[in-house]
C-alpha cells in the first residue's frame, strides 16, 4: 500500500507552512530532517502511511541530490500533484537559503563566521534522540520479516565497513529481491514486466547528462550550470559534496580559498534545513544575492526533476512483486543508514555531562511525554547559548 491515507483535499497553504517550519528548525542534517517529516506527516497528521513515507525515502536514496529535501518534495506530490512538489520543495529550502545568504553578507563584511558552536553542540543530542525515534516508528514497519530485519542488520555493518551508501541500498535491495526469487521461484524478467524502469532511467540520464557549460568569466550562468551539473550527480553525505565542490571551485575554476570552501561547508551543517544550502553560501560569495539565488536554484533544481521522473513510479514498482521486494530491501538499507548516521553523531556530540543529560530528556521527552521536537530544539539551543557565555 503506497498511497497517502489522508481523508481530505490537503491545502496548499498548509503544506506549505509546515514545511517552512521544518525548514526553519530542522537541524542535523538529512536523517533528522527525514524524522522530522516523519513526526509531522505519519503521526501526528496520519496524511501518509508508515510504508508510503519509507518508500519516498528508499527512493530518494537511490537518486543523486539533497535526500531529505527529495523525501520533501516526494511528500508534497504524493499529496498534491505538481503544485505539492513544488511547495514542499521550495518551502523547505528558502528558510535556510535567506538564513545562509544573511551569514554569508556577514562573513564578507567580517571576514569570519559568527560564533554558534555551544548552540550546536546542545542542538546535536536532540537531533540523535529525534533520529532513534523515527528508526524506532519505521523500523517496526520496515522489518516485516526476518530476512529484512537481517538484512537491514548487514546494512549497517557495510555501512560501518567503509562501504558507500549507495553501494549498501545496492546490495540491501538485491538481498531482498534474490530472496524474493528463490522463495517464489518466479521469472525474473516477468516479475518486473510493466514498471517501466528503462523509461525512468534514460529519462534520469538525459537529466543528468544537462549539466555542461562552456569556459565563460565569472557569470551567473556558469554558477548556475556549475551547481547544476553538481546536484545532478552527488550521492551521499556533506563530505562527498566538499569533494565535488573543492574540484570546482578550488581547483578548476579558482573562484573560491580553500578556507571559504571549509566555512561555506561548515555553514550548510550547522544551520537549520538542508546541508546543500552550501551552495547559497558559495553563490553569495561569488556573486552577491544574484549570485545566492542562481547557485541555489542550480543545485537543488535537478532533485525536482528527479522526483517528478520517479514519484508517479513508485505505485507501478509496488505493484510488482519482485521489484516491491527489493524495495522493501532498500527501505531497510536506508534505515540502516540512518542508524549509523545517529551512531556517528552520537559518538563525536555526547561528550560531557550536559550533552547526556540533554539527549537522556530528550528521549523521555519524545517518547513518553510526546513534547514537540521544535520546542525541544529551542530549549536546547537557549541552554547551549547559556552554557557558552
Amino acid at each position: 500500500m503506497t498511497e497517502a491515507i489522508v481523508k481530505h483535499r490537503v491545502p496548499l497553504f498548509e503544506l506549505a507552512l509546515i514545511f517552512l517550519k521544518l525548514g526553519t528548525i530542522a537541524f542535523g542534517g538529512p536523517a533528522a530532517h527525514i524524522a522530522m517529516m516523519e513526526d509531522e506527516f505519519v503521526r501526528k497528521r496520519r496524511w501518509i502511511t508508515k510504508e508510503d513515507f519509507l518508500d519516498r525515502v528508499a527512493a530518494a536514496s537511490l537518486i543523486p541530490g539533497p535526500s531529505s529535501t527529495e523525501v520533501g518534495i516526494f511528500i508534497g506530490h504524493s499529496l498534491r500533484g505538481w503544485p505539492g512538489l513544488l511547495v514542499a520543495g521550495t518551502c523547505f529550502i528558502i528558510p535556510a537559503a535567506v538564513l545562509v545568504s544573511l551569514i554569508a553578507r556577514a562573513y564578507v563584511r567580517f571576514g569570519s563566521l559568527p560564533q554558534a558552536e555551544g548552540v550546536l553542540r546542545a542542538i546535536k543530542p536532540v537531533v540523535i534522540a529525534i533520529i532513534i525515534q523515527a528508526l524506532w516508528n519505521l523500523g517496526r514497519t520496515a522489518a516485516k520479516t526476518p530476512v529484512l530485519a537481517l538484512i537491514g542488520c548487514v546494512a549497517a555493518v557495510l555501512n560501518f565497513a567503509g562501504l558507500g551508501p549507495l553501494f549498501v541500498l545496492i546490495i540491501a535491495g538485491a538481498g531482498s529481491g534474490i530472496t524474493w526469487w528463490l522463495r517464489k521461484g518466479r521469472s525474473f524478467p516477468a516479475a518486473l514486466c510493466g514498471i517501466g524502469l528503462p523509461k525512468m532511467f534514460s529519462k534520469a540520464g538525459l537529466a543528468a547528462l544537462v549539466v555542461a557549460a562552456t569556459i565563460v568569466p565569472v557569470s551567473m550562468v556558469r554558477l548556475f550550470f556549475s551547481f547544476l551539473k553538481i546536484g545532478s550527480i552527488v550521492f551521499g553525505s556533506g563530505y562527498v559534496l566538499l569533494a565535488f565542490l573543492r574540484s570546482e571551485f578550488v581547483d578548476h575554476l579558482h573562484w573560491l580559498t580553500e578556507k571559504q570552501l571549509i566555512d561555506s561547508v561548515a555553514v550548510g551543517q550547522f544551520t537549520p534545513g538542508p546541508v546543500f544550502t552550501t551552495a547559497t553560501f558559495i553563490g553569495y560569495l561569488v556573486g552577491g544575492l544574484p549570485g545566492a539565488f542562481f547557485a541555489t536554484a542550480g543545485i537543488f533544481l535537478p532533485g525536482f526533476v528527479f522526483v517528478a521522473i520517479g514519484g508517479p513510479l513508485i505505485p507501478k514498482i509496488r505493484r510488482s512483486p519482485l521489484a516491491g521486494a527489493v524495495l522493501d530491501g532498500i527501505v531497510v538499507g536506508s534505515l540502516a543508514l540512518m542508524a549509523v548516521v545517529a551512531w556517528q553523531l552520537g559518538r563525536g556530540s555526547i561528550t560531557d555531562g550536559l550533552t547526556a543529560a540533554i539527549l537522556v530528556f530528550s528521549l523521555i521527552a519524545l517518547f513518553r511525554i510526546k513534547v514537540n521536537s521544535a520546542w525541544l530544539i529551542l530549549g536546547a539551543g537557549i541552554v547551549g547559548w547559556i552554557a557558552r557565555g
